[in-house]
């Protein structure tokens, strides 16, 4: 009798529906992230946009100040799951450099 050798990606002892696709993870930190920032008074009125990529929050758009930048930041980081932040975001009226 053969039995067949398992690829290390896989897991026998766990069914198909046990682990999250990546896109669902990405879509519900992305919806925990802009819940985080729609709360907080100092970014709630802000032009944010949220993008979430393999678990890496994307924070771009204009904020008024460099501590609204910070707090931003600092929200994305602290939601569970989130492996990294790159926050783009610019202040008003700040250039892009050439």
């Amino acid at each position: 009798m053969v039995m067949p050798w398992p690829f290390p990606d896989e897991n026998p002892f766990l069914s198909i529906g046990d682990e999250p696709e990546p896109e669902s993870e990405d879509l519900r930190l992305a919806a925990l992230v802009a819940q985080r920032l729609s709360i907080d008074w100092t970014t709630r009125r802000q032009q944010i946009t949220i993008t979430v990529q393999n678990r890496v929050v994307i924070l771009a758009g204009m904020v008024a100040d460099l501590e609204v930048r910070r707090v931003a930041g600092d929200l994305a980081w602290d939601v569970p799951g989130v492996f990294d932040v790159c926050n783009a975001l610019r202040l008003h009226g700040q250039r892009r450099g050439r």
